[in-house]
């Protein structure tokens, strides 16, 4: 491609200042935390920047500590990243970035990997280092929903190389991105237009007695015959059991979510019933055989899944292929 126009942060040009210049000023996170990691464990993670930035032992110690504490990741101080979860990882990347005090700090889709109380956490610790230091802080985001509340401006980017920013009622009024509260608003008729739930709930006013006669949807079809059943699946590492005795039913025609918090266990157990995974325990039938005794090529024609970094199963280099 062709780059034209100029960028500047803090006086610096990003095309000709080199990146030990523009480290301290811009810190960014990638939407796969692994990818960025360049040590073993989190508070080996957690110092590396400020190990090339020539940080004194003292300020660096400090630092890590504060990190920790802001993220709510002390605990994982001395696990090795490879053993965390998505939403950890992702929590440990955003923290790498932070111990370098930056003046801007980039996020490319912080919380895709995180639970609604992780991503809420997050948020929230960015939010303090916004109003208690003066960050300037820029997030790429998928669900508005989470993000849109704390936001002074948005930017929309078209699809067509234009963008459009502004206030986020006016900007969330006419996109066609917009989170479900934003709909609602859309659709009764408000304005203001609510960003959150609160707002929503400030507004609404008499639209309980509008929606009175309204006709509720029609229930959904009942699901078929259960094609995948389960019983006392177990998952271990080491002393901590991950899975412990569950009893799955899935059938033809229906849709499960699988909820839980980051390290609750879920992906144990999906790997678990896919057949590929770790299982200490129990059985797993998908019309009569179990995916973890079949050759690795008839198991997925079983069971299919799909991982949380799904580059992990991208083989050739387009599309087509």
């Amino acid at each position: 491609g062709r780059l034209a126009g100029r960028v500047t942060v803090a006086g610096l040009d990003t095309r000709t200042a080199p990146p030990r210049e523009l480290a301290h000023v811009v810190g960014v996170v990638g939407q796969d935390p692994l990818a960025g990691f360049v040590t073993d464990t989190v508070e080996e993670e957690l110092a590396y920047t400020m190990e090339q930035l020539a940080v004194p032992p003292d300020a660096m110690r400090k630092r890590v500590e504060e990190t920790l504490d802001l993220l709510g990741i002390a605990e994982l101080r001395r696990r090795p990243l490879r053993t965390l979860s998505g939403g950890q990882q992702q929590r440990v990347a955003i923290g790498a970035a932070l111990t370098a005090h930056p003046r801007v700090l980039v996020l490319d889709e912080p919380t895709s990997a995180l639970d609604p109380t992780a991503a809420e956490d997050v948020l929230a610790a960015i939010t303090r280092l916004v109003h208690d230091l003066g960050t300037t802080v820029v997030v790429a985001e998928h669900r508005l929903e989470r993000v849109v509340q704390y936001a002074d401006r948005l930017v929309l980017l078209t699809g067509h190389g234009s963008a459009v920013h502004g206030p986020p009622g006016t900007v969330l009024a006419r996109s066609p991105v917009a989170p479900p509260v934003v709909e609602l608003g859309r659709l009764a008729g408000w304005d203001p237009l609510p960003l959150s739930v609160r707002d929503a709930r400030r507004q609404a006013g008499t639209l309980r007695d509008r929606l009175a006669s309204a006709t509720p949807p029609l229930p959904r079809a009942a699901a078929g015959a259960a094609v995948l059943t389960a019983r006392g699946v177990l998952v271990r590492y080491g002393d901590v059991v991950a899975v412990r005795s569950v009893d799955l039913d899935l059938a033809a025609g229906e849709v499960v979510a699988l909820m839980g918090r980051n390290g609750s266990g879920k992906s144990s157990l999906l790997w678990s019933v896919q057949g590929s995974g770790r299982r200490d325990g129990g059985t797993v039938s998908v019309g009569g055989v179990d995916p973890a005794g079949l050759p690795a090529h008839r198991a997925r024609r079983e069971v299919g899944l799909v991982p949380p970094t799904p580059a992990d199963l991208l083989y050739l280099d387009t599309v087509g292929g």
